[in-house]
């Protein structure tokens, strides 16, 4: 496991707790980004490739 997998983790673990965030205080951007946040690190999970190049080939979908 390298570095970036772990922050893939650690990314996820952010995201969940901007969503949880976003359900409590009705935010629905901090929701949105919870889940962004959450898939990008569930993608750097599984890959290990650096958070600013996964968000690079998400925008270009």
């Amino acid at each position: 496991m390298n570095t970036d997998q772990i922050k893939g983790k650690w990314n996820q673990i952010k995201g969940n707790a901007k969503q949880k965030y976003g359900v409590e205080m009705d935010d629905e951007e901090a929701f949105s980004e919870g889940k962004y946040d959450e898939m990008v690190g569930k993608i750097q999970e599984k890959t290990g490739k650096a958070k600013e190049d996964i968000k690079k080939e998400i925008d270009s979908w």
